[in-house]
């Protein structure tokens, strides 16, 4: 059977190819090109998700205060509680644990790195991811679930944010305060601040003065747009003219549910961005069960990260990391979303 010859790869034109693609996206204001939301765009950053809860001022002490309650604080959390500190904070701006994962509920959020090593404590809970790509509802959950086995609701400070951190040389402990009033002491402080939980607006003129139903797609407002994080359709738009600004990741993810709800839709561009095949999948349970013996999930992260320094051909461990192409960025807070009759 005849084979055909590969082609050699010229990595500097592949390069050169990258480096144009990235120039388009450089811009000499940087961050500055964005809006802050603040003043009148401030209702951009409000939570819809969770009424506000009225609570006393806390002043206490806890040995360890972690400030974010995505990843990083949960399994920072978690890790403390397994060495027998029980007195841990987490304080978050959100109204639950979840980070990035309660903020974006966007219809079609799903996470791009396979679920076996991006969900944490995955061993530790005994939860099976339901898909390869799991969606933004089932990990939100498994962030709450983490908060529930490992007792981090109790001492949990939610809907708050800390307004100043100052050490107490005298007593060698961190004094907090927040802006719900709090004020309390740790003799340790961890920072998950990540930057994804940050909305994003388009310096672009009329924003500020647009009359139409708007919000970022972060704080999806689903009391407008019917449907649910779920997958529930977005009945609600129906009769209305949509456009959504920026085709990054997350575009690329709620741009088909708006398309197949809205009467019209319009896709403001500034630069195209690639998508790849997602491939996504359910998970066999009973191959899942047959490969989580103890220590599985740390010995699939450390191939996963075994296996991103590799050349293609070296990539012969079994990894479901690597058996599909990568799936777009997901849960990243840069488009806005409007609508009008």
């Amino acid at each position: 059977m005849a084979t055909t010859a590969r082609r050699p790869i010229d990595k500097q034109a592949l390069l050169a190819r990258y480096r144009e693609e990235r120039d388009k996206r450089l811009r000499p204001d940087g961050n500055d090109q964005y809006l802050e939301i603040a003043g009148r765009l401030s209702h951009y950053a409000e939570d819809p998700y969770s009424p506000f809860a009225e609570r006393e001022p806390v002043a206490d002490h806890v040995t360890f205060a972690f400030v974010g309650g995505g990843f990083a604080g949960l399994a920072t959390a978690a890790r403390l509680k397994e060495a027998g500190i029980e007195d841990v904070r987490i304080v978050e701006k959100g109204g639950d644990f979840g980070g990035t994962w309660y903020w974006n509920r966007y219809p079609g959020a799903q996470c791009d790195t396979a679920a076996m090593i991006y969900m944490p404590l995955l061993e530790e809970t005994g939860h099976m991811p339901t898909e390869k790509y799991v969606h933004q509802p089932e990990i939100l959950e498994h962030c709450q679930r983490i908060g529930r086995q490992y007792g981090l609701y109790e001492k949990a400070l939610f809907q708050t944010r800390i307004t100043s951190l100052d050490w107490d040389e005298e007593r060698s402990l961190w004094v907090i305060g927040t802006d719900r009033g709090d004020r309390f002491t740790a003799k340790y402080v961890g920072l998950g601040t990540g930057p994804l939980h940050v909305p994003k607006l388009p310096g672009i003129p009329g924003i500020e003065s647009f009359e139409g139903h708007s919000f970022h797609t972060s704080r999806w407002d689903y009391e407008y747009t019917g449907g649910d994080p779920h997958g529930g359709p977005l009945q609600k738009l129906s009769d209305k003219n949509v456009a959504i600004i920026g085709t990054g990741a997350t575009a690329v993810q709620a741009v088909p549910h708006l398309a197949q709800a809205a009467r019209r839709l319009y896709v403001v561009q500034r630069t195209p961005s690639s998508v790849d095949v997602r491939d996504n999948r359910p998970i066999d349970p009973q191959w899942f069960e047959e490969i989580a013996t103890p220590g599985w999930q740390k010995r699939w992260l450390e191939n996963f990260t075994a296996n991103q320094g590799m050349g293609t051909a070296d990539r012969n461990m079994p990894s479901i990391a690597s058996s599909t192409p990568r799936a777009s960025r997901s849960a990243h807070p840069s488009s806005a979303a409007t609508a009008s009759r």
